[in-house]
């Protein structure tokens, strides 16, 4: 059985105008479960994550000043959340959500959370709406209790894992793999284990070659023995932030193409929403959708 992490608490007040979309977290599984694509029972509530889990990737001082609000201004600015007992909340359910789908993913071969993706967070600072980075302490955790040996990242939101891909720098046991815009944010990227960068425009037959192309080959020489796989539907033709121009089936025919290269390979793969900012909100929550409907279809739940 596929297992979602959701929490009615991964939907904030933020300020009226502000452009981060947090309808999509409640709106997607209330899809999901309106169309009977899955049931009640697919879904599981996260707690709060041990805030020791969280400073085996995040230095204590940082930990710090996020659970006492006392981040700056310039640091909340470049977050682009203003701090809240509900926003420390937030990420407290997220991150637990994500390395709790990283275990049922382990056992069973597939797990989501409706959530996280957050890649732009640093050991020492947030940035791009991200202040934990739940991908990096799932994997730290995976590691700590020898539960894998041998971790990827497949990161195919529009804009590159900057924060993970630091964070893992000079780390083999962590494979880090990033498809984005080259000019896209962050303006200054950090150096993934593998980095392809997509001029601005690119196609559905542009990405899905290049994915193709590398994918597998990396699948072969890794030969990790879990993913990660953060799976932003920002490349979206209409996306306020994107830049690109795959198309609602160009985003299905990766998903297609990525749940079954992991799944023909045997590998457990933990899924992280990302990004999505197209312009009609329908849009974004129909191309998260698809991600957990393709998943459904391939692993036969």
């Amino acid at each position: 059985m596929i297992k979602i992490a959701f929490h009615n608490d991964y939907v904030l007040d933020l300020p009226k105008g502000h452009r981060f979309p947090m309808d999509k977290y409640d709106l997607i599984p209330r899809q999901l479960l309106y169309e009977q694509s899955f049931k009640p029972e697919n879904f599981i509530k996260p707690d709060r994550m041990d805030i020791s889990v969280i400073k085996k990737i995040h230095h204590e001082e940082y930990v710090r000043k996020v659970q006492s609000g006392i981040l700056t201004y310039r640091e909340q600015r470049r977050i682009g959340f203003p701090w809240s007992p509900d926003l420390l909340l937030r990420e407290e359910l997220i991150t637990y959500g994500s390395v709790w789908s990283t275990l049922w993913a382990h056992e069973n071969g597939v797990s989501f959370n409706v959530a996280g993706g957050t890649h732009h967070a640093y050991r020492d600072h947030g940035e791009g709406f991200c202040i934990f980075n739940d991908i990096a302490v799932a994997a730290q955790y995976l590691l700590d209790h020898n539960i894998a040996k041998q971790i990827m990242v497949v990161d195919l939101d529009v804009h590159q894992g900057n924060g993970t891909a630091h964070i893992f720098s000079g780390k083999p046991l962590v494979f880090t793999f990033s498809m984005h815009g080259e000019r896209n944010y962050p303006l200054r990227k950090e150096i993934s284990d593998l980095d392809i960068p997509l001029d601005d425009g690119a196609s559905d037959s542009d990405y899905l070659d290049k994915l193709m192309h590398y994918l597998p080959k990396l699948i072969n020489r890794i030969k990790p023995d879990f993913v990660f796989y953060q799976a932003g539907v920002d490349a979206l033709n209409d996306d306020k932030l994107g830049k690109l121009s795959l198309s609602v089936q160009g985003l299905k025919n990766r998903d297609d193409f990525v749940f079954n290269t992991f799944s023909k390979h045997y590998i457990p793969v933990a899924v992280s929403m990302g990004g999505g900012y197209a312009r009609r909100l329908r849009d974004i929550v129909e191309a998260h959708c698809n991600t957990f409907r393709i998943a459904k279809k391939i692993y036969n739940n």
